[in-house]
């Protein structure tokens, strides 16, 4: 199952470190009946945007809370054994939102979606509230597994 995780640039690295998606349990966001009977998308392909959407929104309460990080949005997509993936605790969670009980390791994590650089300043503001959410305009760049070191400026 196809599962997108909010994160940071420091969730990013820890990831990268302990070779690993955890510890459980986290929130994660996927295509979820709930999702799908929102009839909002007609397709697969809408189905993971909201999905991708929802962990996005996610990462920008990350950044609230960690004043430290680089103010760019991040979120992490990989594929989860459906074992490992149980229903969102609480009932007013985004109609994608998951729990992830279990590690996943990071050979699993097909790709990683980040803020270009010259976003900072409007996620900085979003992240001073970010129930407002962001700009459109700002749309998420996919990265490769393998880019992640680049990305975080570890070569």
């Amino acid at each position: 199952m196809r599962i997108y995780l909010p994160s940071t640039f420091p969730g990013l690295a820890a990831v990268l470190d302990a070779g690993e998606i955890g510890p459980a349990p986290l929130t994660a966001f996927a295509v979820t009946e709930r999702l799908a009977g929102v009839g909002a998308a007609d397709d697969d392909e809408e189905l993971e945007y909201e999905a991708l959407s929802g962990a996005a929104a996610a990462s920008l309460r990350l950044l609230a809370a960690d004043p430290g990080a680089p103010r760019r949005r991040a979120v992490i997509a990989a594929e989860a054994p459906a074992a490992v993936v149980g229903p969102s605790a609480a009932a007013d969670d985004h109609a994608a939102a998951v729990t992830l009980t279990g590690t996943v390791p990071l050979k699993r994590v097909a790709s990683v979606h980040v803020d270009a650089p010259e976003a900072e300043e409007a996620v900085a503001a979003a992240a001073a509230d970010p129930d407002a959410g962001i700009s459109e305009e700002h749309e998420l760049l996919w990265y490769a597994t393998q880019e992640l070191p680049d990305l975080l400026g570890r070569r």
